[in-house]
């Protein structure tokens, strides 16, 4: 019966949702061969082939005698909208045929003959489809071993309200430098294994000898986490990775101010004391733990003090030196950060500040094949030891220890067999690379960081076009006293922003937007949409579908550890540099923030 009912599912192609640049129709696709970056259960560490590209996203409608049907297969469950699973005293002990003639017989069988609408999502193994439900015929809940289940569809007010679940910005009232950073985050995982941190140091006389007369001076911080098998190890970095680089560089400040012939640090000075601070928490991470662990001898420490170790996490830091002017990105993974710049003709151009680190990028790959030599299989299918994706973690110790240390803690403690192509730990490394840029305030400058989860859905010049667009909508707006800093931020003509076309191909270290191709998006930016007071949300927001509702409310209301195959987390934050006030304070926005207790401190 379940066979012959998604045949006949299948079989009904009503014109449903249309995709951007298609004609309406029905969709549908198969995470299996068109959504193949990183399957759900395994995440990063999956091993993966990525099938040939398919443009096969067709929605397929369904009429309530076949959902019906196939709830009395036994073959899927239900859940409302707000995430609450329903059943209806009555039906469970309702016979097939029984439903069946519910479901076929209209009015005759308590169904209201002015029927109400709701949108469903129906998920079928590799597959899923939407369709509007009429009546008031409630879902059934039936719970099988495929864990196959029938979903009520987010509406489009319940979508925004999960994308704005997580949203913060900040007002930064510090002089010239930053006016402005938005913070939104998007879980696919559960608990979402992403993370961020912030944090804007008044740096002491002491160590800014060099100001020249300037009276005050911040470091400012911001740092997202893409973590990978579980999100121990980016909530570490949360908590501590800042103050580890912030402690490198005021043993290099103060160093400096104290030479008469130095003053400030060298720029080589200032990535070497970053790096510094990324080589130094990872070690305590993954290697000082075991010392500890090794010494207390009990399963309980162990748990605690190696869970950091186990699982793994990019990073991407941002350092902004007020006085200096130096935008300094610090990368160690695929996360990625983008400049946005707007040129003389009114163009913005987007530039990208940091290069993507896997075992398919051609520098990383010719790094590790040279560091362990005689290993053919260092990188095989883009992949560390054709396992883990990114060549460049904090964690991910089973890549890093060598082999009498994880077979003296799986002898002691718990843990696995050592990858049988372990030969030379260790194959990954957290030590960044590090760019810097110079940063003009008076020009309107932004910068996006995000995790990978947004990258592969916007290609750069789309998300600098997109936070280009809201800036506009925004100043169109900007009457009120909450808005003034856009009025000094952004002093050109009320005019559209275009971006400017890239002159040249993609960069061998910037990996395209996979899911665009998956997804057949159109590249028109008549998909886009402005409705967002947060800037980082209007970027996930677009990044799911933008104008195409139904494609936002679809891929939010997939489940975990479903909506993994189709989504990954998302952590986006946007800095917008300008010259504002100087109160020596940061203050909430709360017309773009969840929340009104504000997280940012000095």
């Amino acid at each position: 019966m379940r066979r012959a009912a998604i045949q006949a599912f299948r079989a009904r192609r009503v014109p449903g949702w249309k995709v951007a640049g298609r004609r309406p129709c029905a969709v549908s696709f198969s995470s299996s061969q068109a959504l193949g970056l990183r399957p759900s259960a395994a995440g990063k560490h999956a091993s993966f082939l990525p099938a040939t590209l398919q443009s096969s996203m067709h929605l397929r409608n369904f009429s309530l005698a076949v959902i019906s049907t196939v709830v009395a297969s036994g073959a899927w469950y239900a859940y409302q909208g707000n995430g609450t699973q329903t059943s209806v005293a009555g039906l469970n002990g309702t016979s097939p045929s029984q439903l069946r003639t519910i479901a076929t017989t209209g009015a005759a069988a308590g169904v209201p003959t002015e029927e109400s609408t709701r949108r469903a999502l129906l998920v079928d193994n590799d597959q899923f489809y939407t369709a509007t439900l009429s009546g008031e015929q409630p879902l059934f809940k039936n719970t099988d071993d495929s864990d196959r289940r029938v979903l009520e569809m987010l509406t489009p007010e319940q979508a925004s309200q999960k994308l704005r679940k997580n949203e913060e910005s900040y007002m930064v009232n510090r002089g010239k430098g930053v006016v402005r950073y938005d913070i939104v985050q998007v879980p696919s995982n559960s608990p979402i294994e992403d993370d961020h941190a912030e944090k804007i140091v008044e740096v002491p006389s002491s160590v800014a000898a060099a100001n020249q007369g300037e009276a005050n001076s911040d470091w400012m911080f911001w740092a997202v986490f893409d973590g990978h098998s579980g999100w121990t190890t980016s909530a570490k970095l949360r908590n501590v990775l800042i103050s580890y680089v912030a402690r490198e560089l005021n043993t290099t400040y103060k160093a400096a101010a104290t030479d008469p012939s130095v003053l400030t640090p060298t720029s080589a000075a200032v990535d070497a004391a970053i790096k510094q601070g990324f080589v130094r928490l990872d070690n305590d991470i993954v290697h000082n733990s075991v010392e500890k662990v090794l010494k207390s001898n009990s399963r309980r420490v162990a748990a605690e003090m190696l869970a950091p170790a186990l699982s793994g996490s990019c990073a991407l830091l941002a350092f902004y030196d007020s006085q200096s002017k130096d935008l300094k990105v610090a990368v160690a993974g695929d996360s990625r950060a983008v400049l946005g710049r707007r040129g003389p003709n009114g163009k913005w151009s987007a530039t990208p500040l940091s290069e993507d680190q896997t075992g398919g990028t051609p520098f990383e790959m010719k790094r590790l094949r040279e560091e362990h030599p005689g290993e053919p299989n260092v990188v095989r299918n883009g992949r560390i030891l054709g396992q883990l994706e990114p060549s460049r973690s904090f964690g991910d110790a089973f890549y890093k220890w060598s082999k009498d240390v994880q077979d003296k803690i799986k002898r002691q403690f718990f843990g696995r067999t050592p990858h049988p192509l372990l030969k030379t730990p260790p194959y990954v490394t957290a030590e960044p690379v590090i760019t810097t840029t110079k940063m003009d305030p008076t020009q309107g400058d932004f910068v996006v960081m995000a995790t990978d989860g947004l990258w592969e859905m916007l290609s750069n010049e789309e998300v600098v076009g997109l936070v280009g667009q809201w800036v506009e909508q925004q100043r169109s707006g900007a009457t009120n006293g909450n808005k003034a800093w856009l009025q000094s931020w952004f002093g050109f003509e009320n005019k559209q922003l275009p971006v400017e076309t890239p002159k040249d191909a993609v960069s061998e270290g910037q990996r395209r937007p996979i899911r665009q191709q998956q997804y057949d998006i159109s590249g028109a930016a008549s998909r886009f949409v402005v409705e967002d007071n947060n800037a980082a949300t209007h970027l996930v927001r677009n990044a799911m579908g933008g104008k195409d509702k139904d494609m936002v409310c679809a891929l939010l209301t997939l489940p975990s550890p479903y909506s993994r195959r189709y989504r990954d987390d998302v952590t986006v934050e946007v800095i917008f540099f300008g010259e504002g006030s100087d109160t020596r304070s940061i203050s909430i926005n709360q017309e773009a923030s969840a929340s009104e207790e504000p997280k940012a401190k000095l």
